[in-house]
């Protein structure tokens, strides 16, 4: 349903490198009835899917490492992240996605996913939306190295760990990233490892 307490007056494109970022001009109403102008920069990156892998049998789940440019400017003296494996949908739909990144990033070729949730991850300026699943994984499904598309810049770790030491790795600053806490805590809360 389309809220009609907001009115879009103008959108200017700022900047089309990378992904889109826009400036958007509008109208929304206020709580004495009075609309008020605003103006709010979004950028648009596309939506994107997540996942944690993770092995009953040994208590072990599955993460990768990798150079995060943002991070690095921003006080990550390294800049590198330890996270959940994910990607951008690329006109995919969030199921057919997570199992491409993860085979691309991680070596493993999965066949069921279970999602867990949506969520918005910085709805104050970025439009993304994160799928979120899980899945178990076995050494059998291992399949290539991973490391994720050299064509793509990418130069991913893969990580096994055991569940207790990357959890232990969020209260130690090793592990910043969120989708990555949520997922660990997922598991944790749920009680599947």
């Amino acid at each position: 349903m389309q809220n009609t307490n907001v009115q879009i007056e103008k959108t200017e494109i700022l900047s089309d490198n990378w992904y889109i970022l826009k400036k958007i001009t509008f109208n929304i109403l206020k709580k004495d009835g009075s609309f008020e102008q605003q103006s709010r920069e979004a950028y648009d990156r596309g939506n994107g899917a997540t996942i944690m892998l993770y092995d009953k049998s040994s208590g072990n789940v599955i993460l990768t490492r990798q150079f995060r440019l943002p991070t690095f400017i921003n006080g990550n003296e390294t800049g590198m992240m330890i996270e959940s494996c994910a990607g951008l949908l690329d006109n995919d739909n969030p199921e057919d996605c997570i199992k491409r990144e993860t085979e691309e990033e991680t070596g493993y070729k999965i066949s069921k996913v279970e999602k867990i949730f949506e969520a918005y991850m910085s709805p104050g300026s970025v439009t993304e939306i994160l799928h979120f699943f899980i899945a178990e994984y076995s050494k059998e499904m291992k399949i290539a190295d991973g490391g994720g598309l050299e064509d793509e810049g990418e130069d991913i770790e893969v990580l096994e760990l055991p569940f207790d030491k990357a959890l232990a790795m969020i209260d130690s600053g090793e592990i910043k990233d969120a989708k990555t806490i949520m997922l660990l805590q997922h598991l944790r809360i749920k009680n599947i490892l």
